[in-house]
């Protein structure tokens, strides 16, 4: 399987299979990340099952399971801890690569561009730029709700309404 390079310390792919995570020991990373909740999909492994298998290869573990489309500053600020409490390189998996990828840029959001980030997200295949108002908003310091005002907020800080083209 492709381990998709973020960073020198940060890969990303998706769910991984024993194979892998022995693969994985094997290409010198130290740690696994697993941002698949439990029972997500039928016949996938547990976060016990593969914080086993890690161990077993001699690899760090931490699980913060995050849903698709719903990854929340508690959860970025769970990756945060995590990235810092676990020896690098580290691999970080969920279903697809991209909950994994997406942690991952908003954790880097204080020390990167978000034209940066969706960038090197991209050339490993995974499509960030929807996060763009929401990264530019965590360098700024803002909270998630903080970019949605942000996005309608007129230059003044004044809200403006935005036009309904449906009906």
């Amino acid at each position: 399987m492709p381990f998709m390079p973020l960073s020198v310390t940060f890969s990303v792919a998706p769910q991984l299979t024993a194979a892998d995570v022995a693969e994985a020991g094997r290409y010198g990373f130290r740690a696994i990340i697993d941002n698949r909740p439990d029972g997500e999909e039928p016949g996938q492994p547990t976060a016990a099952e593969m914080r086993a298998l890690a161990a077993s290869h001699g690899l760090g573990f931490a699980h913060v399971p995050t849903l698709g489309g719903a990854v929340s500053d508690e959860h970025v600020a769970q990756m945060a801890e995590a990235l810092a409490r676990l020896n690098g390189p580290v691999l970080a998996y969920c279903r697809t690569g991209t909950r994994a990828a997406t942690l991952w840029a908003l954790t880097q959001s204080g020390s990167q561009t978000a034209d940066a980030l969706i960038a090197t997200a991209a050339d490993a295949g995974y499509d960030l730029s929807p996060l763009r108002l929401r990264l530019n908003a965590r360098r700024g310091g803002t909270s998630a709700a903080g970019a949605e005002r942000a996005a309608i907020a007129g230059d003044d800080g004044a809200a403006r309404s935005i036009p309904n083209d449906a009906g």
